[in-house]
């Protein structure tokens, strides 16, 4: 059959009739392979609930499978797309919709995506869990549902069923441990403001916020606000702190470090390699580029016509994507841009440009456009930049990172140096910006340990480094463990698991090797090995 031919089937097992198994979560869909697609995509389409036990890299694959289907073909004639949204006076029960009989999908898709753009609201949500059982909850009580006012009854509700589980992960701090996130910024009324959350593998919770405008650069203040944090949590509890930039020049990680001597103090993930693009942004050459990028962006979003004329020719997708940093808003773009590139080319070449064709900034944007070193440059700077977004998007999903980092920026600079394997000086030059960031101030032996504990990666044979992580592994284990008897307990045991010994050597341990990484928020790391 033709579509046996589809490159998906890998990642599924076909079933009785237009059926398909997921071989990552076992799931049977109805629909076919195009079901399957959007289950693998994880995003929120076609009413199919997203895998949670798919591969990132098949995720990007079926991704950009979908968007390459999805790419309007380039012609010289162009139809207006139907409005989004109906005039602002009109009443919602009289919405238009196309002259095609609408089913109840499509009216439910667009019903949803007016709500997300008329209150602008981040697309990411839809990746929510919370977003997706919501949905269910409302389908199943079927039409005539009436939605609640969340500010009446059910605000209360929640925060009590918060609070009851509050008190739940309270009691699991006592096995597992927990983290503190400190973070500082500034409201719109210059005050300087510190949230403290805390997290643990269950969930985050928000602790409390200060106001610290009068003595944030006190360092005896600011230790004492610590202090009594800890003292709220326990300090038995605590496995590490965790703070954003903020705090380097406030001296609080040394205190921090000689009055605590089992929490670990760690910098804000995001926040360094937000630092790592930014270096990148700054080698000579990559700046060249995006100012040139830019040169053409400005041009666009600067004149109106010009501006519509390449929604149409894109379907509405645009050539700048906004980032939580200028670098990574850069980069971003730059992707968008590679993206369009024919389409780009073909709009300042079009009859329907030619009203603009003479002006000094469009002749700029044209030889840009045709300069193949300009798209090369794009090229490399998409290339070296992915590894770490993708780095970035894993830890700004708000579960604990420290599980995962060590490995993702290992693969990260691996990508680097497999695109650079033919030019070393390029590859010294990027390497070396990854190099001084993660090792002096992203890098904690709580991510080495956690990669240690990692099956995937202790009985993978072609890992290399698995000795540095035992040297972080025993670091950590002086560290959190007080006494010797606990750490004579965890040696003897490390034999066993590194040899995949008696359990971990069962044939249910090996099949969950690669699908099933234990946690590093856990405060006696004994409790893994014996669990």
């Amino acid at each position: 059959m033709v579509r046996e031919k589809d490159i998906c089937w890998e990642y599924a097992e076909k079933l009785d009739g237009n059926k398909v198994k997921c071989k990552f979560c076992s799931r049977v869909l109805n629909g076919g392979i195009s079901r399957l697609k959007h289950h693998l995509s994880r995003l929120p389409s076609k009413g199919v609930n997203p895998c949670a036990k798919v591969r990132d890299d098949v995720t990007d694959r079926v991704r950009s499978i979908l968007s390459a289907k999805d790419d309007p073909p380039i012609t010289n004639k162009y139809k207006p797309p139907p409005p989004l949204s109906p005039p602002f006076d009109a009443p919602a029960s009289k919405l238009v919709f196309p002259s095609s009989p609408p089913n109840a999908q499509d009216i439910a898709e667009r019903s949803i995506s007016l709500f997300f753009f008329e209150n602008k609201i981040d697309f990411a949500v839809a990746r929510s869990p919370s977003y997706h059982h919501m949905l269910d909850a409302v389908a199943k009580c079927g039409p005539g549902f009436v939605a609640p006012s969340p500010k009446t009854e059910w605000l209360d509700r929640v925060k009590s069923d918060i609070s009851l589980q509050l008190k739940d992960t309270e009691k699991e701090w006592v096995t597992t441990g927990c983290t503190i996130i400190a973070e500082a910024w500034t409201d719109n009324k210059s005050r300087a403001l510190i949230n403290f959350s805390v997290s643990s593998p269950s969930r985050i919770f928000f602790h409390k916020s200060v106001d610290a405008s009068s003595y944030f650069k006190n360092s005896k203040c600011l230790a004492d606000l610590f202090d009594s944090v800890i003292q709220d949590i326990g300090q038995e509890h605590i496995v590490q702190i965790i703070m954003d930039n903020s705090f380097c020049y406030t001296g609080i990680s040394n205190h921090l470090l000689q009055n605590y001597a089992t929490i670990f103090v760690s910098p804000c993930a995001s926040q360094c390699l937000n630092i790592i693009l930014e270096e990148f942004s700054k080698v000579d050459w990559v700046n060249q580029c995006i100012s040139q990028a830019q040169v053409i962006s400005k041009f666009v979003y600067n004149n109106s016509p010009v501006l519509d004329l390449l929604r149409k020719l894109t379907g509405g997708q645009d050539i700048i994507r906004s980032g939580v940093t200028r670098s990574v808003s850069n980069f971003l773009s730059l992707q968008s841009m590679m993206k369009q590139k024919a389409r780009l080319k073909h709009m300042f070449n079009c009859p329907e440009y030619t009203t603009n064709t003479n002006k000094p900034q469009s002749i700029s944007c044209v030889n840009i456009l045709e300069d193949n070193d300009f798209w090369r440059a794009v090229e490399e700077s998409v290339a070296i930049s992915e590894p770490i977004l993708k780095v970035l998007r894993e830890v700004s999903t708000g579960k604990p990172a420290v599980g995962s980092i060590y490995e993702l920026m290992s693969k990260a600079k691996e990508s680097i140096r497999t695109y650079y394997i033919m030019d070393e000086n390029k590859h010294k030059v990027f390497s070396d910006i990854v190099d001084t960031n993660w090792c002096e101030h992203l890098h904690s032996p709580l991510h080495a340990a956690a990669a240690f504990l990692n099956p995937s990666i202790q009985y993978n044979p072609e890992i290399k480094f698995l000795t540095s992580l035992k040297e972080d592994f025993f670091k950590v284990l002086e560290k959190l463990l007080p006494t010797s008897d606990l750490r004579r307990d965890i040696t003897n045991q490390i034999f066993t698991f590194t040899r995949a010994k008696g359990m971990f050597g069962c044939n249910l341990a090996m099949e969950a090797r690669d699908s099933v990484s234990p946690g590093m928020d856990n405060k006696y790391i004994y409790i893994f090995f014996k669990s």
